[in-house]
């Protein structure tokens, strides 16, 4: 029951976000949120084929970019570039699972905190990105290590909603070849695994949409469930 309570005021104060008088201020660290989670995709792709996170910025207009290194293939290039799209989803759903019980959701926190930590040593390259991540990092930190149980699971049940609609709000990112960041125009995700794999961006930009959307879905079956 206090799950299921804590997943419904998550989604009760997400909705307030957009009526509110100043909701966009308020959500706007959330856009921030996701693009964390997208450009840390990217990082722990490379990572998990052979390839190395160099370094992360994260820009005011809510915008980043990820950098790796590494002698990849085009299969590999292609999953680098997924990771990122599909990162806000598979995060979402991870923390759908560990909402799922209040010891599980403070072992969440801590352990995005203790991550979050890392990045902020190894890979964190300018002072917008360090500042945020540094906040989120604390905020997590704490809830894994002060938060009562069922704050815990609020916290990251949240986190995961708002996740979860970043892959609906920023959708249209699936299905254009040139990203506008801070730095300027470059490639998009998708543009680059058309390069690696042939097909046409808008293709791939369909597939990882449609992966995200199967994890979320499998992220909240477990959810509903593990607390019905």
């Amino acid at each position: 029951r206090r799950a299921r309570a804590a997943l419904l005021v998550s989604v009760v104060v997400t909705i307030a976000l957009y009526w509110l008088p100043m909701g966009q201020a308020l959500a706007y660290p959330l856009v921030l949120l996701s693009t964390l989670a997208h450009e840390l995709g990217h990082g722990i792709a490379a990572m998990l084929v052979g390839g190395s996170f160099e370094s992360f910025v994260l820009y005011a207009d809510g915008s980043g970019a990820a950098m790796t290194s590494g002698n990849h293939g085009r299969l590999a290039r292609a999953f680098i570039s997924a990771g990122g799209l599909c990162g806000p989803a598979l995060a979402a759903s991870g923390c759908f699972i560990a909402g799922q019980r209040g010891q599980a959701a403070r072992r969440a926190l801590l352990t995005i905190g203790c991550i979050l930590v890392v990045a902020l040593v190894l890979v964190i390259r300018n002072l917008f990105g360090w500042i945020f991540v540094a906040s989120v990092a604390g905020v997590c930190l704490w809830g894994g290590l002060k938060a009562a149980k069922d704050v815990a699971q609020l916290m990251i049940l949240f986190v995961g909603v708002q996740l979860a609609l970043s892959v609906f709000s920023r959708a249209d990112y699936l299905f254009t070849d040139v990203a506008q960041t801070g730095a300027g125009s470059a490639p998009s995700d998708v543009a680059h695994m058309a390069e690696a794999l042939f097909l046409p961006y808008w293709f791939w930009g369909l597939f990882c949409g449609s992966l995200s959307l199967a994890i979320l879905w499998l992220g909240l079956r477990r959810f509903v469930k593990a607390t019905s």
